[in-house]
């Protein structure tokens, strides 16, 4: 992700990407198809956490009518989505702030439609959502393919990391959002799984002598306000929020990075890296890294750091 208005430097392989998005929605309508619920293992459960929490912080936002249309770029398997529907709004039209309609935009076919037949499921024999949805396959960069002053609201929730050119896609979510139109969104930041980027570092460098990256880069957190004003949003409201994940060993870690979609999409990466690199990363992991507090889970001994910058701007 850029921090500068200059396109030239791409740091990520959106094809490479969008490939390990369908393959991890893939491995999970299977996983879904051999397993019992109890053997199943969630892979969801940080994307629909912060998807909650970003919700909530729409919930906090009061405008008379609501955001009647929103669109949720990278909307992934749609944990916005349910975060809205979770309660009506405060109104009584629609769901969480108000909206009644939420355009689920999203580069992975596979994850995009990957719990349909989930969500056909759990309609049939209840009361209808408060908000209703509608899928489109685009790209999350460059034009957007939709008219100007289309939405009230547009909203991200972990997917804008992935994004090469972040000041463009400003200028885009700008020119679509009505005046008076809000962007809320949550983004992976600055020094997010710093622990599994140096022990990979330590690694590459005993075993091949050398480096490449593995993990981000992360938009700095000073950087978003600038971003969100240079865009030509008024008042920006940026927060951070630092969460700590337990896992049982460095190679669980890189599991669930891999099961979530979010594994290595850099452009500068190696082709291939070797078995022993990753097992000696997992040792240094272990080592430098343990669990401070005590684990829920007794499996647990290491942990990961995850930063989420959340903000807010208005189209004036």
């Amino acid at each position: 992700m850029e921090a500068a208005g200059s396109s030239s430097n791409v740091a990520f392989d959106r094809k490479l990407k969008v490939l390990q998005r369908n393959g991890a929605a893939i491995a999970a309508r299977k996983g879904r198809m051999v397993k019992t619920s109890e053997e199943a293992v969630d892979y969801d459960y940080f994307q629909e956490e912060i998807a909650n929490r970003l919700v909530d912080r729409l919930d906090d936002i009061i405008r008379e009518g609501g955001f009647p249309l929103a669109l949720d770029v990278g909307s992934g398997v749609g944990h916005v989505y349910r975060a809205i529907n979770a309660h009506e709004s405060f109104e009584g039209v629609g769901g969480v702030g108000g909206v009644r309609k939420l355009v689920q935009l999203d580069s992975s076919a596979g994850m995009l439609h990957r719990d349909d037949d989930l969500d056909d499921t759990a309609h049939d024999d209840s009361e209808p959502p408060f908000c209703g949805a509608y899928k489109m396959v685009a790209d999350e960069e460059g034009t957007m393919p939709f008219p100007d002053g289309t939405f009230d609201l547009v909203i991200s929730s972990t997917a804008l990391h992935w994004v090469n050119d972040l000041p463009t896609f400003l200028s885009e979510t700008k020119r679509i959002l009505k005046p008076d139109g809000c962007l809320i969104f949550a983004v992976v930041g600055g020094s997010t799984l710093f622990e599994l980027r140096s022990s990979l570092v330590l690694a590459e460098m005993e075993r091949d002598g050398g480096v490449s990256p593995h993990v981000g880069p992360f938009v700095d957190f000073a950087d978003v306000g600038t971003l969100l004003t240079s865009a030509g949003f008024t008042l920006p409201t940026v927060d951070i929020d630092t969460i700590k994940l337990a896992y049982p060993n460095a190679t669980v870690l890189m599991e669930h990075l891999q099961r979530m979609g979010e594994n290595n999409a850099s452009l500068n990466r190696r082709s291939r890296v070797g078995a022993d690199t990753f097992l000696a990363a997992a040792c240094i992991y272990d080592q430098a890294y343990p669990l401070q507090d005590d684990a829920e889970d007794e499996e647990d001994s290491i942990e990961a750091s995850v930063q989420v910058i959340y903000a807010i701007g208005w189209s004036p």
